[in-house]
């Protein structure tokens, strides 16, 4: 018996394991309760006759009484106080109580409780008994939970065995206050709702979180100089209505070139003077730990990479994977060369680059920028890298 004892034990404490990383941190739903329980109690007709001074003992009848406290969504303690009464064979009954303290894990959503402890029952003799079993709060309303627990008693002593049944109520109390839903961009749209999480401050939005266009020429109310612009009028990327659209200096009946960058020289037709001259952009983007998923694709500083590979289309790319340290050499060199896919299939499906001007290459483990053994050194070595150089015709700024 002590043997089964032992490996139920093992068995709830591996069950309990395999869900406690989940929600052992979370808020519980409540943080206190109150029960009081009928009780069933079914003695071991092997316990030893020293221990059943007035007969053998049958079965019993209690009364139990428990205040519990919940430290997380899974793991609670509680305090049991049952008045317990168990008959003899011969008729006869002896009466006394059973005391004692639990550990209870909580299965996530509340589906079932397991727990275990120690129990002081004086009835005839008094023993210590370690318990453990299996039972479940159901929900009767938002105040009262039903009671059913099953539970076994061990005395290690002189190994027997009882069990208990248990049905009552319970009332919880001290209910958790629900964290206040998070904006982080200020804009007065929850994170949860949020469709343009990095709007600026100050800008207005709508019900979605992005900045509006009163007048419906294409361009936000933030960078509109001219918001009340006449429907259909064509503007720049000020709002306003244009006359000298790429504003080169040259105007729009003689341009012959009508999309000049800004800031650029031109000729007299409107068109870029360009010059040779090297170029370069390095960029560097991290990943989670064990992660290929590129987190933030829309950051500026892919952003502007992108933009670079626009503006100079005659440059390529080699994007390079890394991993950290830790894990298998072969596990690392596949994570690295999927981190430099998925950065390509970005820049390719997100902004347009095309995919002949970009090769991707994994090192893995091998290029760590720091070799230490910490945190930090893993997180900066899980990236990509690329940098393109290259001679190309720059337009001439003015």
């Amino acid at each position: 018996m002590k043997q089964h004892f032992k490996l139920a034990a093992l068995s709830i404490a591996m069950l309990t394991s395999t869900h406690a990383l989940a929600q052992e941190s979370a808020e519980p739903e409540y943080k206190h309760w109150f029960g009081m329980s009928g009780m069933y109690y079914n003695t071991d007709s092997a316990r030893p006759a020293s221990l059943t001074p007035n007969g053998t003992y049958d079965d019993g009848r209690g009364v139990s009484f428990e205040y519990g406290f919940r430290f997380t969504q899974s793991w609670a303690a509680r305090l049991e106080y049952t008045a317990l009464g168990l008959d003899t064979v011969s008729g006869g009954e002896e009466n006394g109580a059973l005391v004692g303290v639990d550990a209870l894990y909580f299965a996530p959503n509340d589906a079932w409780y397991v727990f275990g402890g120690v129990k002081r029952q004086s009835a005839g003799v008094s023993t210590t008994l370690g318990n453990m079993g299996i039972g479940k709060h159901w929900d009767l309303a938002d105040s009262v939970k039903v009671i059913t627990e099953i539970a076994t008693y061990h005395d290690f002593g002189d190994d027997y065995n009882d069990y208990s049944l248990k049905l009552g109520f319970a009332v919880p109390f001290g209910k958790s206050t629900p964290a206040a839903p998070v904006d982080s961009d200020n804009d007065g749209v929850v994170d949860g709702k949020d469709q343009c999480p990095m709007t600026p401050a100050g800008v207005r939005v709508d019900a979605m979180g992005c900045n509006v266009d009163n007048d419906n020429d294409g361009v936000m109310n933030s960078a509109d100089q001219c918001p009340n612009t006449p429907a259909g009028t064509k503007v720049d990327s000020t709002g306003c209505a244009i006359k000298d659209a790429d504003k080169d200096g040259v105007v729009d009946s003689k341009d012959m070139c009508p999309d000049t960058p800004a800031g650029v020289k031109v000729d007299a037709k409107g068109c870029t003077l360009f010059d040779e001259e090297t170029v370069e952009i390095t960029l560097r983007v991290l990943f989670d730990n064990e992660s290929a998923v590129v987190k933030m694709p829309k950051d500026p500083e892919i952003s502007e990479f992108a933009e670079f590979m626009k503006q100079y289309p005659s440059t390529t790319a080699v994007i390079e994977g890394h991993t950290s340290a830790p894990g298998a050499e072969s596990y690392n060199m596949d994570l690295s060369e999927r981190r430099a896919a998925n950065f390509k299939e970005v820049m390719v499906d997100m902004y347009g680059i095309d995919s002949s001007r970009l090769e991707t290459i994994g090192y893995g483990e091998t290029q760590l920028l720091d070799s230490a053994s910490n945190a930090e050194a893993h997180r900066i070595n899980r990236r990509i890298s690329v940098t393109v150089k290259g001679t190309v015709k720059v337009a001439e700024e003015k």
